[in-house]
């Protein structure tokens, strides 16, 4: 069920944003759409996530009307801003979108186009599972306006996928991505590495098996262990390993090489895409500190600089709602120390990296280090651009902590 929701100023019942807030409508917009619903809860995952047994009323034949409830919320409350702005992406997550039917999914997204719009060429993602994915619903979500399935693959080694407490079965990542391509969507395959008792063959296994789907992006993130989560527990009993730091490092530089060889390009640590075009722009607009609504149970929205979050269980979400008031469980408004500090961490991530005029003042003081460490490349560097190496990009973390001081 995720973890804690963070500590915030409260929200009026209306939603309305704080007085001075001034929405900048040449930035881009993006929705989030947040499906809580598994009919499992994979051992690894920390997401704010809820199977069948664990809704405590909440319903899943009557969400679509709940989230939508949220949506008109959010456009009396951006209208009073002066900031209704058309989404240039829409990102069905979870959870498993897919367990709702399409016909829900679609309503959803036209909630969406009807009270803010589109804009053109708009990117509209619907994350699935592959067991879910048949020729009828991906034809029902094009038609309905999405233009891309991200699919949870995670490995192509069943006992990997035991491991991670994963039930599709492995052989419908291809009928899935066959399925999608039939309907003319763009395709990604989404990955994790170093599980309990994954090999370097192993993963060599998934991303040749990946890289013979011909994805049209793919993400690889290395297993984390969330505290509360089955895994957690697993490992805190000895009962299986923690992942092992060098060998996920390898792993790594075993994805980059291969996608690299085969005509995928890194854009952000963990993402590849096989050109530009290709890129996840909803994830994007996260790593570039653009404004975002996330709907639903748990989820996040960044607003203008304003930061707010809604209550967590869908019951809670849908009671709120229910009688007209706003999910939102506190909001927050950075300082400017604090969103320099954040640009920093998330535009490293990316390929174009950020100007070295962004950073603060003594952590300008690191870059020549971090030159000579290899971990910043030195040409970009030149040029005012801070972007990492193949080695910055394993030592991420070590990177930021050296730039914000």
């Amino acid at each position: 069920m995720g973890a804690a929701l963070p500590l915030g100023e409260p929200v009026p019942p209306s939603g309305a944003l704080p007085d001075g807030v001034t929405i900048d409508p040449a930035q881009p917009f993006g929705v989030y759409l947040h499906v809580p619903f598994c009919r499992v809860r994979c051992g690894y995952c920390d997401f704010n996530t809820y199977t069948s047994g664990e809704l405590q009323g909440a319903r899943q034949d009557q969400y679509a009307d709940t989230l939508l409830r949220e949506v008109a919320l959010a456009r009396d409350v951006l209208t009073s801003a002066g900031g209704i702005r058309p989404a240039s992406t829409v990102f069905f997550g979870g959870g498993t979108p897919t367990l709702l039917p399409a016909g829900d999914l679609a309503r959803m997204l036209d909630g969406v186009r009807e009270a803010f719009g589109l804009t053109g060429g708009a990117e509209i993602t619907v994350e699935a599972n592959p067991d879910t994915v048949t020729p009828a619903v991906v034809a029902e979500l094009a038609a309905a306006g999405v233009t891309r399935l991200s699919i949870g693959m995670q490995s192509a080694v069943p006992h990997v996928l035991a491991a991670l407490d994963r039930t599709h079965n492995p052989s419908n990542v291809a009928t899935a991505v066959a399925a999608a391509r039939a309907a003319g969507l763009a395709v990604s395959l989404d990955l994790i590495y170093g599980a309990p008792g994954e090999s370097l063959e192993d993963w060599r296994r998934s991303l040749e098996t990946t890289i013979a789907l011909r994805p049209d992006h793919i993400s690889a993130y290395a297993l984390i262990v969330e505290e509360g989560t089955k895994l957690h527990r697993q490992i805190r009993r000895g009962e299986v390993p923690a992942p092992d730091d060098d060998l996920q490092a390898d792993m790594y530089e075993l994805a980059d090489e291969l996608l690299g060889a085969a005509g995928w390009e890194w854009y952000e640590i963990s993402n590849w895409a096989r050109d530009a075009s290709q890129r996840s722009r909803h994830n994007l607009a996260y790593w570039q500190g653009y404004d975002w609504w996330g709907f639903g149970p748990g989820a996040h929205s960044h607003v203008a600089g304003v930061r707010f979050w809604n209550v967590k269980h869908p019951a809670a979400y849908a009671q709120r709602l229910a009688v007209g008031e706003s999910p939102a469980a506190g909001r927050e408004q950075p300082d400017g120390v604090a969103r320099e500090l954040e640009s920093v961490l998330l535009r490293s991530r990316i390929r174009e990296g950020l100007p070295v005029s962004e950073v603060l003042g003594t952590g300008r003081h690191a870059v020549a280090g971090l030159i000579a460490d290899g971990l910043i490349d030195g040409a970009a560097a030149v040029h005012g651009r801070i972007v990492l190496t193949l080695r910055g990009r394993l030592l991420a973390d070590a990177v930021v902590r050296a730039l914000t001081p």
